[in-house]
């Protein structure tokens, strides 16, 4: 029931009227439904020849049609539904307003509308919930024999209180599911996500490698990927699509394939960056594109590495105990034609370690805004250099997570560490 005041004029005939038409109008939580029962209900009790039921635009205030038809049934055409006068005044008066001589009426200064269509008898109430507009009930008739009487306004008043309170609660309900509906679809595009991820490191003798990958929401555009060419050969890929969410997911799942089915055709690193950059470009129509960072590593040490746009990777020189980025270089995939690309070549010792990581490792924000940044990243890899790959992994994590001090990550964190042990 709602919790607004009965009006004292509606008499004991009218309350079981009013008892009926509360639960027929809540008979059904789905928003249609309840759109249909309150515009039953309200076509019967006052036996008006047209009926509408509109509700308010969230952004304008305005009243937008939700239902509007005759007493047989038929649809109205929105543009003559209803007068625009007599709505316009309810929603400035915030009463129920009657009137039996609606072309003559002065005090309702009649329209246009009122008098095109002849009509005689006009009745209309707002619906009120906790004291704020949520729609409105109109009906109107133009037979000689129709009129409403005061008893109809006192009964369409009460009925309107109750419609509110059930529109509103039918409004919440499909809210609610539709966030539950959405809440599911994001978690199950969330575990796809998870599974593109390599299950487990492929193992390549000479080789430790350790990967973290966190979103900061429900899908992320960082990715990485790790693979076996062959026996001799280990394919490093980290990235990082320029939005976030379902379609960066999607940018994002489109990218690994691409990579990956050419890096498996044989291509160079150099033409497998070069080839998915032109193939995104034919199909995009978004406007993502996505920074990438691939390396090809060989038995012996050597190693292959590709910049398109995306954030140097880190390298410790355990000889020499000192660390160092690699170049920056070539353009985002998915940006233009023609990417300015180039190898870098290297050859890696035992004890060495490359760190491939993404902007929300560098960039993650304490609660005073400053950055985490390059150089405490390449301190943690000093710290922990003579550790594991996955040691030195959590190392930078938990560095990190100490550096925020609480603060909420706002991007994605992912991280891949390669240790050659030779």
């Amino acid at each position: 029931m709602s919790d607004q005041p009965l009006p004292g004029t509606i008499g004991s005939e009218h309350l079981l009227t009013l008892y009926q038409i509360t639960l027929a109008m809540n008979s059904s939580l789905e928003f249609d439904d309840a759109l249909e029962n309150i515009m039953n209900s309200v076509m019967q009790v006052t036996k008006a020849e047209r009926g509408v039921l509109m509700g308010l635009n969230d952004d304008t205030g305005e009243p937008e049609i939700l239902v509007a038809r005759g007493v047989t049934g038929e649809k109205l055409a929105r543009e003559d539904a209803y007068s625009t006068t007599i709505v316009n005044q309810v929603l400035q008066t915030r009463e129920p307003l009657l009137t039996n001589n609606a072309m003559h009426d002065t005090s309702i200064n009649p329209g246009q509308s009122i008098i095109m269509r002849g009509l005689r008898a006009i009745l209309c109430a707002p619906m009120l919930v906790q004291d704020r507009i949520v729609g409105i009930i109109y009906v109107d008739t133009s037979m000689r024999t129709g009129n409403f009487t005061e008893s109809d306004r006192d009964l369409l008043s009460a009925v309107a209180g109750q419609a509110g309170v059930s529109l509103e609660n039918a409004r919440l309900y499909r809210v609610a599911v539709e966030k539950g509906r959405i809440e599911r679809e994001l978690q199950l595009a969330r575990d796809l996500q998870e599974n593109l991820l390599p299950e487990k490191m492929p193992e390549m003798a000479g080789y430790e490698v350790a990967a973290a990958w966190q979103s900061a929401r429900e899908m992320a555009g960082d990715f990485y990927d790790v693979f076996k060419l062959n026996d001799d050969t280990l394919g490093v890929v980290m990235a990082d699509v320029s939005d976030k969410g379902a379609g960066a997911a999607m940018f994002m799942a489109v990218a690994r394939s691409m990579i990956r089915t050419h890096a498996f055709s044989g291509l160079s690193p150099f033409n497998t960056l070069y080839q998915t950059n032109d193939l995104i470009l034919d199909d995009a129509r978004s406007g993502m594109f996505v920074t990438v960072y691939h390396s090809i590593f060989h038995l012996n040490g050597e190693s292959v590495h590709i910049n398109a746009g995306h954030n140097p990777s880190l390298i410790y020189r355990a000889r020499t105990k000192q660390t160092s980025y690699m170049s920056r270089g070539g353009r985002a995939i998915g940006w233009f034609p023609d990417n300015p690309l180039h190898e870098e070549k290297t050859r890696l010792e035992a004890g060495d370690v490359m760190v491939f990581y993404t902007d929300g490792v560098t960039e993650s924000e304490n609660m005073s805004g400053g950055f985490f940044g390059e150089e405490r990243l390449a301190q943690c890899v000093l710290d922990s250099a003579h550790s594991s790959a996955q040691a030195i992994l959590d190392h930078i994590i938990n560095q990190v997570e100490v550096f925020r001090d609480g603060a909420p990550p706002f991007d994605d964190l992912t991280l891949l560490v390669v240790r050659y042990t030779g």
